[in-house]
């Protein structure tokens, strides 16, 4: 009699038919063919979507730097400008913040009925965005002139509460409007602007120097820097008066007109 083992069947798993093997490799490859294509075709559209924004004539060509910032309706004003020209009739304030911890605090102030902006100021304190933005004088040329061209000229400086301030004047215009750019490293700040007040250059410095001098602070935050280079500037702060009073305080280099200098620079 034979023993039970000898009738146990074969436990070996089927061996898969060669035709099989064939279309399940075939499979396997035409698929990963058909994913590197997806890559390719997807790589392509996203280089050429970078270039159409780029190139295209109608993109927007604000500096990606701006794009950035965002206004801040919750924020409570910072600053404020005492004993404003009745003259003006409007006054907007707006706070801008930047991912970066840049803070930017805009007063703008219209003439009536049309409501266009005549006078600009911007308290700027920089945050880590700071090494990747426009330049300074690029920056408030861009705001003087929307969409312009045309470069800045220098307009000789002015003294204020926060000591000589630089202006600047856009090339090419018979009676320019003035615009202003001081950095205080000792605040963290910086505050630039513009002026198209009054008629004449010396007018429209005085103008600057009242409007630098009558920015008080409501609010340093946690900032003792900030409120102890406003607390310093108070001491320096002069009367605001007509061009023609300041010459009392003026000397060569910011008197009312631009230095005269004789010789090349």
């Amino acid at each position: 009699m034979r023993p039970m083992w000898a009738y146990r069947p074969s436990l070996r798993p089927a061996e898969i038919h060669p035709a099989l093997r064939s279309f399940a490799d075939e499979c396997t490859a035409v698929i990963g063919r058909l994913l590197a294509y997806i890559g390719v075709l997807a790589l392509i559209a996203i280089v050429g979507i970078k270039l159409f924004a780029a190139l295209s004539p109608g993109a927007d060509d604000t500096p990606i730097t701006r794009a950035n910032w965002s206004v801040a309706s919750r924020s409570s004003p910072a600053f404020a400008v005492t004993k404003v020209d009745p003259s003006l009739k409007t006054e907007t304030y707006e706070i801008l913040r930047h991912p970066g911890g840049g803070r930017k605090d805009v007063l703008r102030w219209s003439e009536a009925p049309d409501g266009k902006p005549v006078v600009e100021l911007e308290i700027y304190r920089p945050g880590s965005e700071e090494r990747t933005s426009e330049p300074p004088i690029a920056d408030l040329a861009g705001r003087m002139d929307p969409g312009g061209v045309r470069p800045v000229e220098a307009a000789g400086l002015i003294d204020s509460k926060f000591g000589p301030v630089r202006l600047v004047t856009l090339a090419g215009e018979a009676n320019p409007c003035l615009g202003f750019l001081k950095n205080l490293d000792n605040g963290n700040l910086r505050l630039s602007g513009w002026s198209c007040r009054a008629t004449g250059l010396p007018e429209r410095r005085a103008a600057i120097g009242c409007l630098l001098d009558r920015l008080i602070l409501l609010s340093s935050g946690n900032e003792p820097k900030l409120a102890e280079l406003f607390a310093h500037a108070e001491l320096r702060r002069g009367r605001c008066a007509p061009a023609g009073s300041l010459k009392a305080r003026a000397d060569w280099v910011t008197g009312p007109q631009p230095p005269e200098l004789r010789g090349r620079l």
